[in-house]
């Protein structure tokens, strides 16, 4: 079964119009603000998100409260009720807590001039938050059972679900970057490094700190290509014209919701019979770069990360797979550097 986040119907267009109209606005002005600092807009929406989900609580629990009249104890009381009778992962609770204290923070730091909150302090640090944990078992993803996949995707003529999976396994982006892929970005002129990868036309955003940073991506093209080829084809034959690599369905002009490849992922769970979610790609193609005896730093500037620390975060090599690549019976290898043309 695919991997799965606690999902509830907390926040309803009804129950957030119930919120004590003081806290609303709060919540309106601080938006407000991260919009003006350039905060992106999926950070802003998580806050959203996160901070309904508070207000809430505070209005069927705690007699709909201001916010600034929250207590400590009621805090404690808020988290236990995530854990306790929502089922929340500690990792969740945690960030719902950091959207109440980046709150906290915009009221001590910027409204402090106003009357109503001049003496107000933040107290959610003060609460100690879950041990966190993994509550997901990792999903490590053989070349084999990737094959398998690919090809039974292609054997369905589901063509652009093989052409995004392939873009993944060998690119190694996040979901959010996959869909802003356009098609001019394999074309001949993209090829770099002697014809083994494709650099995109322009720059694609990436996650990081306010609207994100804007990087060229790069992915392998010898694996890649075949995939790509068949789903251009059958866009050529079913008239489907967008820049868009990946258009969504019924507007050429936009490119495919993310959201969609959340649907694909349980597609891909069921076809192999273990959980597969699209940051498990991420992993593997760090992971196929290592184990091709490319160096660190290069894997770094690959995937556009700003520290080689990451790179070990993702790869998913065993020491003793490190190992062998520069021991065996006679001792320490003579190791060449891998060239991006053989992989």
């Amino acid at each position: 079964m695919p991997r799965k986040t606690k999902m509830n119907n907390l926040t309803s267009h009804e129950l957030v119009a119930e919120i004590n109209p003081e806290n609303a606005r709060l919540k309106k002005d601080f938006l407000s603000y991260l919009q003006s600092v350039q905060r992106s807009p999926g950070t802003i929406k998580g806050y959203e998100n996160d901070l309904d989900i508070f207000f809430v609580y505070c209005m069927k629990n705690l007699g709909n409260k201001k916010f600034v009249d929250v207590t400590k104890r009621d805090l404690v009381s808020f988290q236990n009720w995530l854990i306790d009778e929502n089922g929340n992962s500690p990792s969740r609770v945690r960030r719902i807590k950091a959207a109440i204290s980046s709150l906290s923070n915009y009221i001590e730091n910027i409204l402090d001039d106003e009357k109503e909150f001049k003496d107000f302090r933040s107290i959610v640090r003060k609460i100690e938050s879950p041990v966190n944990q993994p509550v997901r078992e990792k999903t490590v993803l053989s070349d084999e059972q990737l094959e398998s996949l690919l090809s039974e995707l292609t054997k369905r003529e589901q063509y652009d679900k093989a052409c995004m999976l392939a873009l993944a396994m060998c690119s190694g982006r996040r979901k959010s970057e996959l869909v802003r892929f356009k098609v001019a970005d394999f074309s001949d002129d993209n090829l770099v490094c002697g014809g083994a990868l494709y650099k995109t036309s322009e720059t694609i955003r990436t996650k990081g700190f306010g609207l994100g940073k804007y990087i060229y991506c790069y992915t392998l093209a010898k694996q890649f290509k075949p995939y790509f080829d068949n789903w251009m084809k059958y866009r050529n034959e079913n008239g489907i014209e967008s820049v868009w690599l990946f258009p969504a369905a019924g507007s050429s002009d936009e490119q495919l919701s993310a959201t969609t490849l959340n649907s694909w992922a349980i597609t891909f769970s069921n076809m192999l019979g273990v959980d597969f979610y699209w940051h498990a790609m991420r992993h593997y193609f760090t992971t196929h770069l290592a184990r091709s005896g490319l160096p660190d730093g290069v894997i770094q500037e690959i995937i556009g990360w700003s520290s080689a620390d990451m790179v070990r975060v993702y790869k998913d090599l065993t020491t003793e797979e490190q190992l062998e690549q520069y021991f065996d019976g006679d001792g320490i290898k003579s190791v060449q550097p891998a060239k991006l043309s053989d992989l």
